[in-house]
């Protein structure tokens, strides 16, 4: 040891001697640590690697909002500057048309039917299929296959098949069923039970692969656990099963709540733009088509659009705000003061 170090580790000795004679504790303050700025190098990187998609964003949502809740100011028939403005007419006249209202009431009726349906035996077949069998893989193919099936298709074949004179009743009469025929699509008291016939069988794959994929984050060693303690095979997925499983009941849910307000194709393209609001199936999407492309009136069918968008965002809000916070909550991380 050289003698500046023998010197300053006298003096510190000397310190900690006084302080004890003192009665005092005397601690060493860390050193000031100041975060430093991401600099011109980061901000460079994180503009490369966020501008193109900030820009796609903007470009492709907000612009587009934005145009449309402009145009919806406007009685305007789809070409040339819109001239003449109406302010708020075109939304007044939304909010207050019987149509309309029976077009969101569709809407709700499908939200909750979609949840009450496909989820309870999207999580059946998810247990079902969790489980080894032969021909897991094939099953599992077999039903995710109709979610990837495009819509046109679905919905022609459906369209086909649901007429009076279609397959399906043809198959009723040749067993001896045919007591039991109806006009699937034309009736009111079935149609819209028919639409959420063909979107279980359209959709709930989706819903099977996502529950799929959550059981697969559940721990054997939970199940043998509750195996030891005599737990039932109900019992056990009752306790841990669905609650661990919650967080991605939760993420489908919401999916499905959204699809289901932003729903058109099917109904379109089964039921048609008459069809559909004398038999019950008609909604908000089908509204706006009909009310405004095909009506050559783009300027409600604009403000349509944005009552749509308004409805679909309060509501994702809600359940983000309500539903998912609590697991977003553990996913968010704050700034730690460093030490």
């Amino acid at each position: 040891m050289s003698i500046s170090e023998t010197a300053v580790a006298d003096t510190a000795t000397g310190s900690d001697l006084a302080a004890r004679e003192g009665g005092g504790v005397t601690t060493t303050p860390p050193p000031s640590r100041r975060r430093r700025g991401l600099g011109w190098s980061g901000r460079l990187e994180v503009a490369v690697l966020v501008g193109p998609a900030l820009v796609m964003f903007v470009g492709f949502v907000i612009f587009p909002v934005v145009m449309a809740a402009y145009y919806g100011f406007f009685r305007w028939q789809g070409y040339g500057p819109p001239t003449e403005f109406v302010g708020l007419q075109n939304y007044i006249t939304i909010l207050t048309d019987p149509t309309f209202v029976e077009a969101l009431s569709h809407n709700a009726v499908i939200v909750i039917a979609s949840l009450v349906l496909q989820g309870p035996v999207a999580v059946l077949l998810a247990l079902l299929l969790n489980r080894r069998m032969r021909g897991q893989s094939l099953i599992r193919v077999l039903i995710f296959v109709p979610y990837v099936i495009a819509e046109v298709v679905v919905g022609t074949g459906f369209g086909l098949m649901l007429q009076t004179q279609g397959a399906l009743n043809g198959a009723l009469e040749q067993l001896g069923l045919g007591a039991l025929t109806r006009d699937w699509i034309a009736d009111p008291s079935i149609a819209i039970w028919t639409l959420m016939g063909i979107l279980t069988w359209k959709y709930v794959g989706f819903a099977v692969i996502l529950f799929l994929a959550g059981l697969q984050g559940i721990p054997e060693e939970l199940y043998e656990a509750a195996a030891l303690d005599g737990a039932g095979y109900w019992q056990t997925h009752w306790r841990i099963t669905l609650p661990l499983l919650a967080p991605t009941l939760r993420i489908w849910a919401f999916l499905s709540i959204i699809g289901a307000l932003q729903l058109f194709d099917l109904v379109y393209i089964i039921w048609g733009q008459y069809v559909a609001s004398t038999a019950g199936t008609s909604t908000m999407a089908t509204y706006m088509v009909v009310n405004g492309r095909n009506a050559g009136s783009y300027g409600y069918g604009n403000a349509v659009a944005v009552v749509i968008f308004l409805i679909s965002l309060v509501v994702a809000i809600v359940y983000q705000r309500y539903v998912l916070r609590r697991d977003t909550a553990g996913a968010i991380t704050e700034g730690k003061q460093e030490r």
